[in-house]
């Protein structure tokens, strides 16, 4: 898996499918509370005038010569939950986020978030 540092490098690049389609553009990661380890990037999708933020896990995801390729398909990471260009992910969206790709959600042992953007 990648370092949370070293991925953070990677905005500005394309995010990618397995099959090389280009999805967007990265713009930020967010962490595992519990871990600190990158758990979701988000990507910049959408037409200039109506741009959005879209959640994709970051488990499986490698990375290329000016761009990062995840596992999920580009129709399933662009129907993900969204939010704002300038927007954050509100605590009671978070299980939305892991439920959109079939993953377990937990808050962490004391109720805190799951995700922190770094």
């Amino acid at each position: 898996m990648f370092e949370a540092g070293d991925i953070r490098e990677w905005r500005g690049h394309d995010v990618v499918d397995p099959q090389g389609h280009r999805i967007g553009v990265l713009e930020s990661v967010y962490v595992d509370t519990g871990t600190d380890s990158p758990s979701f990037a988000t990507v910049t999708v959408g037409l200039p005038t109506r741009r959005r933020l879209v959640f994709v896990p970051l488990t499986g995801a490698t990375v290329g010569p000016g761009y990062l390729r995840v596992v999920h398909d580009k129709n399933a990471v662009k129907k993900a939950p969204a939010i704002d260009v300038d927007g954050e992910l509100p605590a009671e969206d978070e299980p939305k986020v892991f439920a959109h790709y079939e993953l377990n959600y937990a808050p962490g042992v004391g109720g805190e978030r799951r995700l922190a953007r770094r």
